[in-house]
């Protein structure tokens, strides 16, 4: 297949994947992309277009929105009601406004007036209106046709039924935007994912009497179809809308030239999160209605307007509180209590601040007005600090030098690094404290440790609350009767955990030492040092130092897990609870290593994406062939196993230790020699 018909079947691809999150966007109200990933998307579906020429009937650039739903009539809009050209940057702007004065064959140094308007995050709705009475009101669609939802724009109080004024056109279609204030979505956040998908849900509703029961609000900007227009501008119809008793934008303005333009979004962009409803960026039309009609449109957007979007990750908010929050390790990590903010259709309310050093290089402080960026499902974390916006009075945020529990914390020296550790951490002082005690016990029962199913992290912060636990073996003496009568809880309910936590009681010695949540030692090195151990009888006796130190023979045990497990024995606590474990708890026998197979006494790694196959199942072919999983490059190691996208510093490591790099293919078929 050559690079032509490849490119062809991605844009394909595309437009098939665009129509999908159309279609979860304007019919089910249930976006499955964010803002910004869907901007992209089009952009790419536009840039191949122009290189190869290509044209679909369902492109972006030949139709915009959804068909409209068969909840409700439909009816053809008199004038076509088209999506904006969007601009990310300057350039975008330079451009935008170079193509406008070539197609009016302007001097190169003109320059327009620009009627601006923020973006509202709503739905679009047209109004009819014949002798001054609002007679029907359509929903987008797909632009060509939309939904009937007459009766639902009714109950919106800001939508005027009847019109007075004598230089009100005989028929005209007022367009605006349908929206939810971000203060009314609050009292029904939990219905919703966002105020966008509340405004789209209720509009949608086929009882208008469940739509008036949500505080939707309506703005007005333009007008479709119009029987007769008087007015020269943009801005001006803007000013009679106002006096026909409509609702426009107070953040409406006129700017001439490009840079002003970029000023005044910044302006808006650094304020945004401050109104009481969402915008997701700032419209700029051409604002001489005469200019606008010579312009003209596009296949799907108007020649004389451009959306200029805001980034999607990240959002102006202000700092309400920092809450120290403890790990099982004992790390304190601080986390700003925000505004809550919407980024890229997610309500955030926390953001990391990473760690003492973060808070101290960024100076950030409780009541400061902050940056936060959210990329991807990565947790949202503090940007910057505008301290321009920062009051006289707000304080340094001081580092507490204690962990919430009491103990003073400590910052330890790192001898990789030869530096002191950025984060500063509780002792290692095990369940005496009681926020790694609570941290623990969520891992206790995690999945890959005892998997107790029905006690998950939020089970566990309610038992705590109520003291019903503070101790691992305390949830193997849990009063099942009282559980049962708890809010939200039932017989069968408290039944069920009773014979998970039952269930969890028979387990192998690797995820036993795993489930202690010791410090530095993962899956991997349980598994390395039960496999060494045989027996829980052998654990034990690692609270002897001499015992501890034979674990150096293991590869892939070094001096960093020795030193934390002293630390874990030294603890009389964690001996106790081991002890109590060992009473409730039943050991499976390690299965006996295979002496044959064809990686017999190999040492095996893996770095990158298998296709069509498990890590887990993968390393267990190589185990039941004799060979042994690493997690770490050495010259130990025999093999290298590489799949997609594999770590480049592990490849190099490889290639400078000389060890045989295999791909996914090559695996394979030393595998199937041992079937």
């Amino acid at each position: 297949m050559n690079s032509k018909k490849i490119s062809k079947k991605i844009y394909l691809e595309k437009i098939k994947l665009l129509e999908k999150c159309n279609k979860y966007y304007y019919q089910k109200q249930k976006p499955i992309v964010s803002d910004h990933e869907f901007d992209s998307l089009k952009e790419e579906i536009f840039n191949l277009e122009s290189k190869y020429k290509y044209k679909d009937l369902k492109s972006p650039s030949v139709k915009v929105g959804f068909e409209p739903s068969k909840k409700f009539k439909k009816f053809k809009h008199r004038l076509k009601m088209l999506s904006l050209s969007n601009a990310f940057s300057k350039e975008d702007l330079i451009n935008f406004q170079k193509k406008n004065i070539n197609f009016l064959t302007f001097n190169k140094d003109y320059e327009f007036e620009y009627s601006v308007e923020p973006k509202i995050d709503g739905i679009s709705a047209s109004l009819n209106y014949k002798n001054g009475k609002f007679v029907k009101g359509l929903s987008r669609g797909d632009g060509e046709e939309g939904e009937d939802i007459t009766a639902n724009l009714k109950t919106i109080k800001d939508i005027p039924l009847k019109i007075t004024y004598t230089d009100f056109p005989d028929e005209i279609d007022i367009r605006g935007e349908v929206f939810i204030e971000n203060n009314d979505f609050k009292k029904i956040e939990k219905d919703f994912a966002n105020p966008r998908n509340a405004a789209s849900g209720s509009l949608r509703q086929k009882d208008p009497k469940k739509t008036e029961l949500i505080p939707l609000k309506f703005i007005a900007y333009t007008f479709g179809f119009s029987s007769e227009m008087t007015i020269d501008k943009q801005s001006d119809f803007i000013n009679n809308l106002n006096k026909w008793g409509f609702k426009t934008s107070e953040l409406n303005k006129t700017i001439k030239g490009i840079d002003n333009l970029v000023k005044h979004h910044s302006d808006i962009e650094k304020k945004r999160f401050s109104l009481n409803y969402d915008i997701d960026g700032i419209v700029y039309k051409v604002n001489d209605f005469n200019l606008q009609k010579r312009l003209g449109f596009m296949a799907t957007a108007p020649r004389w307007a451009v959306a200029h979007k805001f980034s999607a990750n990240y959002s102006i908010t202000k700092i309400i509180d920092i809450d120290i929050q403890v790990g099982r390790t004992g790390a304190l990590t601080p986390v700003a209590k925000v505004k809550p903010v919407n980024i890229g259709g997610v309500m955030v309310s926390n953001a990391t601040l990473h760690n003492e050093d973060e808070i101290n290089r960024k100076d950030i402080r409780i009541g400061d007005t902050v940056k936060i960026e959210r990329a991807g499902d990565v947790i949202p974390h503090v940007i910057s600090v505008d301290k321009n916006q920062r009051n006289s009075n707000i304080k340094k945020f001081i580092f507490p030098k204690k962990c919430p529990c009491g103990y003073d914390t400590i910052k330890e020296f790192n001898k990789v690094t030869k530096k002191i550790d950025a984060v500063r951490r509780c002792p290692d002082i095990g369940f005496d404290c009681n926020r790694i005690a609570k941290e623990k016990l969520k891992h206790f029962v995690s999945k890959d440790a005892l998997n107790i199913e029905g006690l998950g992290k939020k089970v566990i912060e309610k038992f705590w609350d109520l003291k019903f636990i503070k101790l691992p073996d305390d949830i193997f003496n849990l009063n099942f009767q009282t559980i049962s009568k708890l809010e939200g809880w039932g017989s069968q309910s408290a039944e069920n955990l009773k014979n998970s936590i039952n269930k969890s009681k028979k387990l192998k010695l690797d995820r036993f030492i795993y489930s202690l949540g010791i410090r530095h030692i993962g899956q991997e090195n349980a598994k390395l040092i039960s496999e060494f151990l045989g027996d829980y009888s052998n654990f034990i006796k690692l609270k002897e130092k001499k015992n501890i130190e034979d674990l150096s023979n293991i590869d892939g045990i070094g001096e960093t897990q020795i030193s934390s497990l002293k630390n874990f024995f030294k603890n009389k606590l964690n001996l106790k609870v081991v002890s109590s474990l060992s009473e409730i708890l039943t050991f499976e026998k390690n299965v006996v290593k295979k002496t044959e197979g064809v990686f017999f006494n190999k040492i095996l790694m893996f770095t990158g994406k298998l296709n069509n196959i498990s890590r887990a199942e993968a390393k267990s072919i190589v185990e039941n062939n004799g060979g042994k999983i690493v997690s770490n490059v050495s010259k130990k190691l025999d093999y290298l196993v590489a799949g997609e996208k594999p770590t480049s510093r592990k490849i190099k490591m490889a290639n400078d230790l000389k060890v045989k790099i295999l791909n996914q293919k090559d695996f394979e078929k030393i595998s199937k020699l041992g079937q």
